[in-house]
């Protein structure tokens, strides 16, 4: 059985998806992206934007009853590959002891335009 996961302390979907599913103590997020859930604001740069985005991210993971030291994997997903030191400068902030796997994959474009996304798989 899926429950369905949602918070107003991450973005809220902008599309017919969940902002994230629990099944048999697993979590699954969708990809989070760099929006203030409160203003609906962009903060400008890459390591502004990763921090928000990973920022957004532990909140949802608490919502589902878990933390950023529970995620098992990691895909982060970044407009430009040039920014990938800068965007670990701030994941090991958040990753700091056994760290998760992680993909990072340099994309074209990401909704609103952000420099960064990230989605998780976390335990409960």
């Amino acid at each position: 059985m899926k429950k369905i996961i949602s918070t107003d302390k991450a973005p809220a979907a902008i599309g017919p998806y969940s902002q994230a599913i629990e099944v048999n103590g697993m979590i699954y997020t969708s990809g989070v992206i760099p929006v203030n859930p409160a203003t609906g604001e962009i903060p400008e740069g890459i390591a502004a934007q990763a921090d928000q985005a990973i920022g957004n991210l532990a909140a949802l993971l608490g919502e589902a009853g878990t933390s950023v030291e529970n995620v098992i994997k990691t895909t982060v997903f970044i407009k430009e590959m040039d920014d990938f030191a800068k965007v670990n400068e701030v994941y090991a902030k958040y990753f700091t002891e056994n760290c998760p796997a992680r993909s990072c994959v340099e994309v074209a474009r990401l909704p609103k335009d952000v420099l960064i996304e990230i989605e998780a798989i976390a335990i409960k």
